[in-house]
């Protein structure tokens, strides 16, 4: 039982990890958050149906092939960089049950999987991810939930009014709810996408937008984490997140003024 406290609120909780069982398998609550951002998600497709030219029969069959690829490669991703603790024992490699899924890898395995999907549809890659960014930033939202029921992807310790309080190796400490604060983030960015749909300048601006908004609050927020993945001293989510930032910018300025300039 995980017990989690804001005491600014007033509030405590004493979560289970554990949702409930069927014959002896244990269904956790961070699966059924994930699950449930992945259903929410969908509901946004089938609504956009159409969009772009994007017909959500397109996403269902997409989908058949980037969720499980993207599972895949946000698992790698986590697996690479804690590669000495998996090399010592390589078939916990392969259990997700375990824990270790990181964003970007799912992000950059599911990029993959749409260029080719896209170019053995005949379909425009950019209006393809147009279509389904603010689906991807509500999942997100709703899927950070499952970071708070585990009690992991939280920050340093603070003394903020918003603080949250946790158990720590036995030890109660009060913490920057990291996980709350990119929910927040990635909620605000589904509705300036939402409100934006119908009025983007060119083809790829929503992607644009959802690449720039996401890594920089990613990169803030990388830096109050505690368990970021390391490559020495440097968080690598923080180092890609500069990048992905930079270059989303002079993709959208120029295509910007390609557009201004047609």
């Amino acid at each position: 039982m995980n017990t989690i406290t804001f005491p600014m609120l007033n509030l405590k909780f004493n979560i289970d990890n554990v949702a409930f069982t069927i014959f002896d398998l244990d269904i956790y609550w961070y699966a059924i958050i994930i699950v449930s951002a992945m259903v929410i998600a969908f509901l946004i497709f089938k609504i956009r149906d159409g969009l772009y030219g994007i017909k959500f029969s397109d996403i269902v069959d997409l989908a058949v092939y980037v969720i499980p690829i993207a599972l895949i490669s946000a698992r790698l991703y986590y697996v690479i960089f804690n590669l000495e603790e998996y090399l010592e024992d390589p078939v916990r490699i392969l259990n997700f049950r375990g824990g270790g899924l990181a964003i970007y890898g799912g992000i950059i395995g599911g990029l993959i999987t749409c260029f080719i999907f896209c170019q053995k549809r005949d379909i425009k890659l950019l209006d393809l991810l147009d279509f389904v960014v603010p689906g991807i930033a509500l999942g997100q939202a709703i899927g950070r939930w499952g970071n708070f029921v585990n009690i992991e992807a939280y920050g340093t310790p603070t003394t903020l009014p918003w603080r949250m309080g946790i158990y720590e190796l036995g030890e109660y400490v009060e913490v920057h709810p990291t996980f709350l604060y990119e929910s927040i983030a990635t909620f605000i960015l589904f509705i300036i996408l939402i409100i934006i749909k119908n009025k983007r300048k060119f083809v790829g601006q929503l992607t644009c937008i959802y690449f720039i908004w996401y890594s920089f609050v990613r990169m803030l927020i990388e830096g109050l984490r505690t368990d970021s993945l390391m490559l020495g001293p440097v968080r690598i989510s923080q180092v890609l997140s500069l990048l992905i930032f930079i270059v989303s910018i002079f993709l959208y300025v120029r295509a910007n003024k390609e557009k201004k300039g047609s």
